[in-house]
């Protein structure tokens, strides 16, 4: 699975086994929330370092306009975010990808557990442009 073409592949393989047990001992038909439960504590038993609903702040012409939590964030470079849905859409693409633009985070993972096979998509922001002083969303 670990693929060097991939930034962060040895970390982003680490985060897709996790949510690979957890889907073969949950299955499917449950709300995000339970998955993002069961995610967390695999990646704790993994010592993968993380925070989860990490609140982020946006921005629109150096103006902060809201705020939007991120389901996990590994390390600072990682953006994971965690579907329950029969069927991934364009839609859950477009908006993983706004967050990783929004955040200027380089690499992410669009994780779906609501389909009888997990379903995940590795993710990179091709706007990418890490600030001098880090990444503004990150504190």
């Amino acid at each position: 699975m670990i693929k060097q073409q991939y930034k962060f592949s040895d970390r982003t393989s680490r985060i897709i086994g996790c949510a690979m047990k957890v889907h073969s001992a949950l299955g499917n038909g449950f709300q995000e929330v339970i998955y993002q439960r069961a995610l967390q504590i695999e990646l704790a038993d993994e010592n993968i370092e993380f925070l989860r609903e990490f609140e982020m702040p946006i921005y629109y012409k150096n103006h902060h306009i809201g705020t939007r939590r991120v389901d996990f964030l590994v390390g600072e470079d990682i953006s994971v975010e965690i579907k329950a849905v029969i069927q991934l859409e364009d839609v859950h693409l477009a908006q993983a990808i706004n967050y990783l633009e929004a955040y200027d985070i380089e690499v992410g993972l669009l994780i779906n557990f609501g389909s009888k096979s997990l379903d995940f998509k590795r993710l990179s922001n091709k706007k990418f442009n890490q600030k001098k002083n880090g990444n503004p969303g990150i504190k």
